[in-house]
């Protein structure tokens, strides 16, 4: 119960990360953060498991760029083959190279794609043009915004969270792809 997951705010409302139950807790238990948006889960008398916190004083967050890794390209990509557009879970998706590592392609935002099993071996070890397959959008390099794309992409599943989430009436994000 302790381990659900919980949109901690800055003071000016900002999202600035997820966090455990238990952080959470923690953190308005020693007065640092105040319950914003509580959940229905009597975690005991009269106190109830928070969905959303906001730190009481801001905090300056530093611009930070985001790590490169399989996770955050496939969030990126909305865990969606970027060949033939179908979403799969994410055990079923891999990492593609557009321009394949054995000829130089690197580990980067901009050469790395989310694709599916069967795309991903019609491709093999050429180019999209060389095996006649196109990309649904071209992927972007990181930029300062990606950090707040991939909050957002994970906090999809909370519908509470979408007015702290810049997030329209359809779950929709109003920023495709950063």
């Amino acid at each position: 119960m302790i381990r659900r997951a919980v949109l901690q705010l800055n003071a000016s409302y900002e999202p600035l990360r997820i966090i455990s139950g238990k952080k959470a807790l923690t953190l308005v238990t020693k007065g640092v953060a105040v319950v914003e948006l509580p959940t229905s889960k009597l975690i005991y008398p009269g106190i109830y498991l928070p969905s959303v916190i906001r730190l009481r004083s801001y905090k300056h967050v530093p611009i930070r760029m985001q790590v490169v890794s399989r996770r955050n390209i496939f969030m990126r990509d909305g865990e969606r083959c970027m060949y033939c557009g179908q979403r799969f879970k994410t055990q079923e998706l891999t990492l593609d190279h557009i321009i394949p590592r054995s000829r130089g392609g690197k580990n980067s935002w901009d050469n790395l794609v989310a694709c599916c099993q069967k795309d991903n071996h019609r491709k093999g070890d050429r180019t999209p043009e060389e095996a006649g397959m196109k990309l649904i959008h071209k992927p972007l390099p990181q930029s300062i915004h990606t950090p707040r794309f991939l909050l957002r992409s994970m906090g999809m599943e909370y519908d509470e969270w979408g007015k702290y989430l810049f997030v329209d009436s359809e779950g929709e994000q109003r920023l495709q792809f950063v």
